[in-house]
């Protein structure tokens, strides 16, 4: 076993930065059990910030490490990687409300904004709107790819109760990381090292698919539900 080093470290910063999946999964596969919890945690809270990266190429290879070696725990993954989720959409959360919504209500106060039939009476309506809806609306789009790191810019942009936006957000990216790493651990039972990555490539789509009818499930369920409730 190769136990890693700081140029590891230094090398996944790189790998990271111009994206080379591959290279990440091989140094999870050479990293020792220390480096492996802090690569899950750092590397989730990009994934869910504002900087586009997959966790397809790090929960999985850390939960088939957890099958094969056991050198990891993949509970401690589990958490991990949805901890790492929670803070990297924290980011984004206090981004928007720091940033974004000082410029939302400039603009709605604005000529253009009136002209562009936006005011601040509707910007406020659509906060509450959120702050009411915002749970499911957090919840379902952690699960669906390129939509998960943005969900956090309209709860903060409505000021969503933080409390309510840490649990929905961990809600559901603790369902979606528990989908990777029952992937990765499953491939811990049946694919080589050599193998994971195009094994995790070829999974890749499939999971997107199973986010998006998560997802979707979940939007029929809220929706019958809140039908039901205007019927009665």
């Amino acid at each position: 076993m190769i136990k890693a080093k700081s140029p590891m470290l230094e090398s996944i910063i790189t790998a990271g930065i111009f994206f080379d999946p591959a290279a990440i999964v091989n140094y999870f596969l050479n990293a020792d059990s220390s480096t492996i919890y802090l690569l899950v945690f750092c590397l989730m809270v990009v994934e869910s910030s504002f900087i586009p990266f997959p966790s397809e190429v790090i929960v999985p290879p850390a939960a088939y490490l957890a099958c094969t070696s056991h050198e990891v725990d993949v509970w401690i993954v589990l958490i991990l990687a949805t901890a790492g989720a929670i803070a990297g959409a924290l980011v984004n959360y206090f981004l928007s409300l720091w940033i974004g919504r000082p410029i939302v209500y400039r603009f709605a106060d604005s000529r253009f904004g009136h002209a562009c039939l936006i005011t601040r009476e509707k910007v406020d309506k659509a906060e509450r709107y959120f702050d009411e809806h915002g749970a499911a609306s957090t919840f379902i789009g952690r699960l669906i790819p390129a939509v998960r790191q943005l969900i956090s810019i309209p709860a903060g942009i409505s000021r969503m109760n933080l409390g309510k936006f840490v649990i929905f957000t961990g809600l559901g990216a603790g369902l979606w990381n528990a989908v990777l790493a029952a992937l990765g651990y499953w491939l811990g039972t049946m694919v080589s090292r050599e193998e994971l990555f195009a094994s995790v490539e070829k999974y890749n789509t499939y999971l997107t698919y199973i986010g998006l009818a998560i997802g979707v499930a979940c939007i029929v369920y809220i929706a019958c539900h809140a039908f039901k409730r205007t019927k009665q």
